[in-house]
């Protein structure tokens, strides 16, 4: 939304600063993504009064003028345009001041010239070289009582800022400069009102009468609603002896400052009330109209208009038309027809005003593929009880503009009355959900400051709230505490914590196992990362996208592992070389149903040192592929978030990978070493990625510290081929019973000393009683028993001393 802020000074009646507007809107929610100076370059320029003007005595084309500067002195210039008048007073740069466009069409600095023999002091300046228009036929004249030497900005509004606004969907107020005005005069705590016309004699045009029913007739025009879904009220009002021509300079500089071109006072008028109170309105040509008669009605099957672009448009039954009696003379809400628009032999005008309903101005829109700023305004909801309103002000414009006078009252057709909804407020429930209590005149204050109207009801402790028209985002109480939160100022709330209820409802499951790894992996030095869901294929399993972003993302990601090796690869090529990265999110799969199987992932990937090197760390070693991460470290961090993750999965090696293996034995997740693109410098790459269980846990138990020493055992074991060290833990597990506390693997041998296919592992058993010291014999009994076990149960051996 372009604002400009010169049009806002109108309203609020006192000047502003463009970058204070731009922080009072952002508080406000109305973000300000741009500020950009119109005009600009015209600091230096001042009036100028052409007290004398002769011809010059070399050049017929040329005079001599005599310019009054403010100065005790006055200025010798020569001037070409056709134009100067003495007495008059023009735009005049002095010397040494730049002008936005010289001769060569660029930046031109004024210098102390002779011209023909002739010396020039300065310019006189068309509207052109100042940037502010394409005539450069002549000078522009300057209709301003400011005396000479006064700057041209201070003397004539040509200086602006446009401001652009980023408006949120849920805010279509805030698309007309009224809206925005009305929250700068709620920050800055002023009243506002609407800018006066200038040329309006002031009054007012007539009220519109409503009709009974779906048509009526104006001035022998039929008018009405046949469509009563897509057009709920429709305003009309004619206008015969308009004189069409070009807008006031003002009108044109206002409409210019939003990014708007003239075209007549005509069609300018509606443009701008477009952008000051965010109604949409057209002007028909009345003469042009058959029947006549204007009605908002279904397009017929294969109706086509030519629109005012000049395209030949061929419309559905889904669409609404604004039609006379032989065919559509416009799209609703998107454009209208060409063979009617307003031209310079128009006299005879036909106003409209209306409210369409928003999706079918985005269906129509979207399917005729045409995005005007009347749809743009539609299809996010105007106003429904504003309609007269800016049918006055249009009125009241052209008149001021273009003369012409009513030829009967505009009719107001609005088979449908309704009303903007009452919510009731609960001043102690805004105390708590803000955490302050405010005071009740504070609560009006900041109800009326969006154009609502309060009813108090202290008897029932409650506040009647009769929500304005403009706002269709406020449906409920609470939308009400969020407005009052935003006018009584965020920055006004206290920054301490204050005493709140907990909540009785527990978190889902599956956000506490989330919470409960994303806690985990933060702690061990990985950061959290937030992908997108779309990429390549990845298989017949893919979920392709109806819609995509791009034939690079056509499809709904079936694992996150690809996305976060894109960031380590992004990383890589900002020369970061050590990076650890995890995310938790959906991944999805076809499941031969309607809908996709989604399920919740967690994934990390590591590469790079270790440990980061440290200068008190006296055996650091300089070359960093010896202290990098390795499939080790992998293994680790895959265990600590499989035992979070996955209750009761276990981690199993899988060739060169580890998997985890459900109860059941379905494999869950799988961790090992990843290919990437990458440099020289870098380092191997691993990561894991696998299910998030939802399952509750149970609670961690206290278990005091042992308080009897431990007894060790080391056991060298040859494992036949096939024999995974998962399986030899479990038989030492179960034949150790109660006694074993822990088992460790501290060794591997493979060699040619040992039995074809078979290698040697040691395990260290750590044993222990809780209530008293192991004795020798007993350790050694239990040990005997395991050695048993396993030579029983997996053909196992101790391995030869």
């Amino acid at each position: 939304m372009n604002v400009s802020r010169r049009w806002l000074e109108g309203f609020l009646r006192r000047p502003l600063d463009a970058r204070d507007v731009a922080t009072r809107l952002a508080m406000a929610g109305a973000p300000v993504d741009a500020i950009e100076p119109l005009a600009p370059g015209l600091e230096g320029v001042i009036v100028g009064l052409v007290e004398e003007v002769r011809p010059h005595p070399n050049a017929d084309r040329l005079r001599l003028c005599l310019v009054n500067d403010g100065s005790a002195e006055r200025r010798h210039v020569v001037c070409g345009a056709p134009n100067v008048t003495a007495g008059r007073k023009y735009p005049f740069a002095p010397i040494g001041v730049t002008v936005p466009h010289g001769k060569g069409g660029g930046p031109m600095t004024i210098e102390r010239a002779r011209i023909r023999g002739e010396v020039s002091e300065g310019m006189l300046c068309s509207a052109r070289e100042l940037g502010l228009g394409e005539d450069q036929s002549g000078l522009l004249e300057l209709d301003t009582e400011a005396a000479p030497g006064t700057r041209l900005l201070d003397a004539v509004p040509v200086g602006d800022d446009r401001l652009v606004v980023d408006v949120t969907p849920n805010r279509p107020d805030l698309l007309g400069h009224k809206g925005i005005a009305r929250e700068l005069a709620a920050s800055y705590r002023i009243p506002f009102r609407l800018p006066a016309i200038p040329g309006s004699p002031g009054a007012t045009s007539p009220t519109a009468r409503r009709v009974d029913g779906t048509t009526a007739t104006i001035a022998g025009l039929r008018f009405g609603i046949e469509d009563r879904d897509g057009c709920a009220r429709f305003l009309g009002a004619r206008l015969r002896g308009v004189r069409v021509g070009p807008s006031p300079a003002w009108l044109a500089r206002r409409l210019a400052a939003v990014g708007v071109r003239s075209i007549n006072n005509v069609v300018d008028a509606t443009n701008y009330v477009m952008h000051e109170l965010n109604q949409p309105m057209h002007a028909y040509d009345a003469s042009r109209l058959r029947g006549p008669s204007v009605i908002a009605r279904r397009a017929r099957p294969g109706e086509a208009v030519v629109t005012l672009d000049g395209v030949s448009r061929t419309l559905t039954d889904e669409m609404t038309v604004i039609a006379d009696e032989a065919g559509a003379v416009g799209v609703a809400g998107v454009m209208g027809a060409a063979h009617v628009e307003v031209t310079e032999a128009t006299t005879d005008v036909f106003l409209e005003c209306a409210w369409f309903e928003p999706r079918r101005i985005r269906r129509t829109r979207r399917a005729l593929g045409v995005s005007t700023e009347a749809s743009y305004r539609f299809e996010r909801g105007v106003d429904l009880w504003g309609g007269p309103d800016a049918l006055r002000r249009c009125i009241e414009l052209i008149q001021a503009t273009a003369g012409g006078e009513l030829v009967e009252e505009p009719l107001d057709v609005w088979p449908q009355v309704t009303y903007p909804p009452r919510i009731f407020l609960r001043p102690a429930r805004v105390t708590q959900v803000l955490g302050v209590e405010l005071e009740l005149r504070e609560l009006e204050r900041c109800l009326t400051a969006i154009g609502a109207t309060v009813v108090s009801k202290p008897a029932d402790q409650r506040i009647a709230v009769d929500v304005p028209g403009w706002r269709p985002d406020i449906t409920a109480e609470i939308d009400l505490v969020e407005e009052i939160a935003r006018q009584h100022g965020y920055d006004n709330f206290p920054t301490e914590l204050r005493p709140f209820r907990v909540g009785l409802r527990v978190d889902a499951p599956l956000e506490t196992a989330a919470a409960r790894v994303r806690e985990a992996l933060a702690a061990r030095g990985l950061f959290e990362v937030h992908t997108l869901p779309v990429g390549p294929s990845e298989g017949p399993e893919s979920v392709q996208l109806l819609n995509p972003l791009s034939a690079e993302e056509a499809y709904l990601r079936q694992r996150l592992i690809p996305g976060l090796l894109r960031q380590v690869e992004l990383n890589w090529s900002r020369q970061t070389r050590d990076v650890r990265l995890f995310q938790i999110g959906s991944v999805f799969r076809t499941g031969g149903g309607p809908r996709p199987v989604e399920e919740t992932h967690v994934a990390a990937v590591v590469t790079g040192a270790r440990d980061p090197a440290h200068w008190t760390d006296p055996a650091r070693i300089p070359a960093p592929e010896l202290r990098d991460v390795d499939h080790w470290d992998l293994r680790a961090l895959f265990e600590a978030c499989v035992a979070l993750a996955l209750p009761g999965a276990s981690v199993q090696v899988d060739g060169a990978a580890w998997v985890a293996r459900t109860p059941e034995g379905r494999i869950a997740g799988r961790a090992e070493r990843l290919d990437a693109e990458a440099p020289p410098w870098a380092a191997p790459v691993y990561g894991f990625e696998l299910i998030l269980d939802p399952a509750p846990r149970e609670a961690p138990r206290f278990r005091a510290l042992p308080a009897t020493p431990a007894a060790e055992r080391d056991l060298a074991l040859i494992l036949p081929a096939g024999v995974a060290a998962a399986q030899v833990e479990a038989v030492l597990r179960r034949a150790g019973g109660a006694l074993l506390e822990r088992v460790e693997i501290f060794d591997e041998y493979r060699g040619p000393s040992l039995p074809a296919g078979t290698r040697s592992v040691g395990f260290r058993l750590v044993l222990r009683a809780p209530d008293r010291t192991l004795r020798d014999a007993e350790v050694d009994g239990l040990v005997g028993r395991v050695v048993a076990a396993l030579e029983r149960e997996l053909g196992i051996a101790l391995r030869a001393s």
